[in-house]
């Protein structure tokens, strides 16, 4: 099981110096991967008072692509994931020229993990339509694998056009990985027909059990080997004690899960330093190493 951070970046400041130090800190103390979350627009809700989403304009979230670009330059070995970039919100082909850059300046280590997200006042405010959002990134999942297949291509979608053009330059691997989250049953669906994992952020009980099992049986029916996706659900080490850490892992084990990743983000932690301390003590309770 390959366990990696998420990065608390809704609780960690602007300080790019201290950005650089967590990065290269928790590739030291072993970890395999760099996770962080996306959102373009915050809501204010001064003026909506049903909001009901998890964010506003208290949390700052910093741009996933120019973030993961600087931690490339800074780190040698960790694996660069969004967990989730929210996709139907975005142009096509912009991701995957983005994509790929950060693919060619890591030296091949992005994972893309995409979404269809739940903020409509992000989707209003880029020009997106929220309703059919699903449906889209199907088409948008194919577009991006054709665009870092071929040098050039000519794609006519639904929603989706590309009059002979491509990417220059390509990204130096053809199958980035393409991770989805999200529990819907059209979900479990679209990753056993074309995703290569999940993100299953649940406790490992008889719910994810079965969805497990589900999303299993989408990708036999798709004619897809279920063994070759990935599960990577999510840890909170920032509460909790050891024996319930190892407890969580050996249940996700037992559902075939094949990366992990650590949370330390809700806890009250006001310092760089507190979050990374919580990371030094999980890793030495769940045997981290390099």
């Amino acid at each position: 099981m390959r366990i990696g951070v998420t990065f608390p970046q809704t609780e960690f400041g602007n300080d790019p110096g201290a950005i650089r130090d967590y990065a290269q800190a928790v590739e030291g103390m072993g970890y395999r991967h760099f996770l962080v979350y996306d959102h373009v627009l915050s809501a204010d809700t001064a003026n909506r008072p049903d909001w009901r989403g998890a964010y506003s304009l208290e949390h700052p979230f910093h741009e996933v692509f120019v973030l993961l670009g600087y931690v490339a330059g800074l780190t040698t070995r960790l694996e660069l994931v969004t967990g989730v970039l929210i996709l139907p919100q975005r142009q096509t082909a912009l991701v995957a020229k983005q994509a790929a850059e950060v693919d060619i300046l890591s030296g091949g280590r992005l994972r893309l993990g995409v979404g269809v997200g739940w903020n409509a006042v992000e989707y209003e405010g880029l020009g997106k339509e929220f309703g059919d959002r699903g449906a889209r990134s199907e088409e948008q999942i194919a577009l991006l694998r054709a665009l870092w297949s071929a040098p050039s291509i000519t794609f006519e979608g639904t929603w989706e056009r590309i009059p002979e053009a491509g990417l220059v330059p390509q990204p130096p691997r053809p199958d980035i990985p393409i991770w989805i989250g999200g529990y819907a049953e059209a979900t479990l669906r679209r990753i056993g027909r074309m995703g290569d994992g999940w993100f299953p952020w649940r406790d490992p009980n008889d719910e994810m059990r079965a969805a497990v099992q589900r999303l299993r049986g989408y990708a036999t029916e798709a004619g897809r080997n279920p063994d070759a996706i990935g599960l990577e659900p999510q840890l909170n080490v920032g509460r909790g004690d050891p024996d319930g850490w190892r407890a969580f892992v050996e249940g996700w084990r037992g559902l075939g899960a094949t990366h992990l990743c650590l949370s330390t983000m809700g806890n009250g932690f006001a310092t760089p330093g507190e979050h990374l301390a919580a990371l030094e003590r999980a890793a030495g309770a769940l045997g981290v190493r390099v």
